[in-house]
């Protein structure tokens, strides 16, 4: 079995972790690798949120599960805390443990496409003025926005950006896009959920250039008239689980609900 390792670079907290991590795994028999061609039979993160986002990258190329360990703040994706290293070492290599499939989303514009597990977003470049989106789904003219931009998430991406900008929470078991606009300065300013097999086009209906970035991932600016192509990725990405809370509890703790 090899394992690729995926760190949050800069914080001691995590490199720590992460050699202690490899001892383990190597101590089992498992061949650990960070060299980024080197293709795994598993990934693994240690880190928030952001390292799970790179690290579901490389399992998404090779095609492979992966499973982060929280040393971030809310750590949503991640599947292990710290203190349950030896038993999730033990779990993997004995192969107890299950693998969910999340949809993913891709993002198209001038040729090139990034694909990811969260979120595309179209935003102004410009700090200080809004933009015009004008969106157009399944070939049916809906709307344009003025607007700072635009989060067409997953139900994975929905307790991320878009959250924060008003978005619903969405069980990941729901297959959906979700539309949102982030401060909006228009009548209608809600989100809306779609099915996952709709396709959603963004044209820029403004001179002022937007960025499109997918799962925090730069795919280039573009400018007026160019359009972005949304629609739910060809293939899941796959998260290894250890049987953990149902979806409703894990919101509350996450939250810290009462």
């Amino acid at each position: 079995m090899r394992v690729a390792l995926q760190v949050r670079a800069a914080r001691p907290a995590a490199e720590q972790f992460s050699r202690r991590l490899a001892d383990e795994l190597e101590a089992a028999g498992v061949e650990v690798s960070t060299e980024p061609g080197v293709a795994p039979d598993l990934v693994v993160a240690v880190g928030g949120d952001g390292t799970m986002l790179a690290a579901i990258q490389d399992a998404l190329r090779w095609d492979v599960p992966v499973v982060g360990f929280n040393l971030g703040t809310l750590g949503f994706l991640t599947a292990a805390e710290p203190g349950d290293l030896t038993t999730v070492v033990r779990r993997l290599v004995e192969g107890d443990y299950e693998v969910d499939e999340r949809m993913t989303v891709t993002a198209a514009v001038g040729g090139k496409s990034a694909h990811g597990v969260n979120d595309v977003v179209v935003e102004k470049v410009d700090s200080t003025r809004l933009v015009s989106l004008s969106v157009v789904i399944d070939g049916i003219e809906f709307t344009t926005y003025r607007a700072d931009g635009l989060i067409i998430a997953t139900p994975t991406g929905s307790t991320a950006y878009a959250f924060s900008a008003g978005g619903p929470i969405v069980d990941p078991d729901v297959e959906a896009l979700v539309l949102t606009p982030v401060a909006s300065h228009a009548l209608f300013d809600r989100s809306i959920v779609l099915p996952a097999d709709s396709r959603i086009d963004v044209t820029v209906a403004t001179d002022r250039a937007v960025r499109v970035n997918v799962d925090k991932s730069d795919l280039g600016e573009i400018g007026d008239g160019d359009t972005v192509e949304i629609r739910a990725g060809g293939r899941p990405a796959r998260f290894v689980s250890f049987g953990g809370s149902p979806f409703p509890r894990l919101v509350r703790e996450k939250f810290g609900l009462s």
